[in-house]
């Protein structure tokens, strides 16, 4: 008599309770699996009927060889969850089968069996058309994570952050360059049945988001590098905590408005180091050419360089100061200091001052300037009284000093207008 609570094969009699095939035409007909998968028949009971399987979750899928000892019940939770949770979610999935499962376990037991195992190799296969090439490897691909690695957060308050919309750990803003560039991506997905020219399309947006995320990294380093935060917010630290700059000088104006287009290719730290390091040469030529100047002089150590500096300073004050007593004295001679050029010449005393003035002006000595006088003067009294004169202007008169002159004699009433 068969014990109570245990089911037996109606064909070879073997204990069937863990797992067995009831058939659903005939009544009380249990077959264990050796039985069913030999086709036995028995009675009224038939190969080609229908069939129900009763299991009562305690047998093992891979035999009682396999590790862990996972039952069927198992086994189903597992499959149910990967298709719930997704690959990888081992956490989920554990909690998922049972609290007797580990995640280290249950991912072990689908590594091995379903993707390792006799299942896996059976299932999937060796090459899979159109597969997904792992764009995000830190290798430099066009997502690698250092395309765009966060720098370090900006030193600024939490009330200055909220301020601009700066989230620190991301190094991100709520309101980015281009803030809609991510809807060339948010719609993609690659299926194994696209097409080339779809494949195609889809790694050409790609790439436009990959430069505009360029563009977005490198706004940011401009920021950065130029400390527009600071200056947004209407401080600058750092430049609060250097030591004052030194004056740029007119030249090194000009020579940074030369090359401004460099700007673009140089930080502002960069270009500024540039121009130390010219201004820096600058004073190291200027350095050799005064030592140059002293080995000229036969000067060949510094403390007689020193005895030299001070001697050269003795002369050019004495030279000063003697240019300064001539400047004294020429304002106290008056007018005399405008005309030093010939107030030693025959016939000074003999001009007026305009004359003078004029003599001065055109460098005509007093002696020439009385001797073209009279001849013009005398020439406009014999045509004046009808006598024909044929006047002989010196050789050193020009037209422009003979023009000049007769203005002058014209406007001071020497002679006539219509005379000259």
């Amino acid at each position: 008599m068969a014990e109570l609570g245990k089911k037996y094969c109606v064909y070879c009699l073997a204990e069937v309770s863990p797992l067995r095939f009831r058939c659903t035409e005939c009544q009380d007909i249990e077959l264990c699996p050796e039985c069913f998968s030999a086709g036995a028949e028995i009675g009224h009971h038939r190969r080609y009927h229908g069939y129900q399987l009763v299991d009562g979750g305690r047998f093992t899928l891979w035999g009682p060889e396999a590790e862990g000892g996972w039952t069927s019940r198992e086994e189903q939770l597992l499959l149910d969850a990967i298709e719930q949770f997704g690959f990888g979610n081992w956490e989920d999935m554990a909690a998922h089968v049972g609290a007797s499962r580990t995640p280290q376990e249950v991912m072990e037991h689908y590594v091995s069996m379903y993707i390792h195992g006799n299942l896996g190799r059976a299932c999937i296969p060796d090459t899979i058309p159109n597969r997904v090439t792992d764009h995000t490897c830190p290798g430099g691909g066009p997502l690698s994570p250092s395309l765009t690695t966060p720098l370090p957060p900006l030193d600024i308050s939490v009330a200055e952050q909220q301020q601009l919309g700066y989230m620190p750990l991301r190094d991100d803003y709520e309101i980015e360059y281009d803030q809609d560039a991510e809807t060339l991506i948010s719609g993609l997905s690659v299926n194994y049945d696209d097409e080339d020219v779809e494949i195609e399309l889809k790694r050409a947006h790609v790439d436009m988001y990959v430069r505009k995320l360029r563009e977005r990294q490198r706004r940011k380093n401009i920021a950065r590098d130029y400390n527009l935060v600071p200056a947004f917010l209407g401080k600058d630290k750092k430049d609060k905590e250097r030591p004052a700059k030194r004056k740029v000088t007119k030249e090194e104006k000009e020579l940074r408005l030369k090359l401004r287009p460099l700007y673009q290719f140089m930080s502002c730290k960069e270009f500024d180091d540039l121009f130390e390091g010219m201004h820096k040469e600058k004073m190291l030529r200027a350095k050799i050419r005064e030592l140059q100047r002293y080995r000229r002089n036969g000067i060949t150590k510094l403390e007689e360089s020193a005895e030299y500096e001070a001697a050269r300073h003795k002369r050019e004050k004495r030279k000063e100061n003697k240019s300064a007593a001539g400047a004294k004295r020429g304002k106290e001679d008056g007018k005399d200091g405008e005309f030093a050029a010939i107030e030693n010449l025959p016939g000074f005393e003999l001009l007026s001052d305009r004359e003078k003035v004029l003599c001065s002006s055109l460098n005509l000595s007093p002696a020439r300037y009385v001797t073209v006088k009279t001849i013009i003067i005398k020439d406009h009294l014999q045509k004046r009284q009808g006598i024909p004169s044929k006047s002989r202007l010196p050789s050193y008169l020009d037209k422009v000093l003979k023009k000049r002159i007769l203005n002058f004699l014209t406007e001071s009433g020497w002679i006539s207008r219509d005379a000259s």
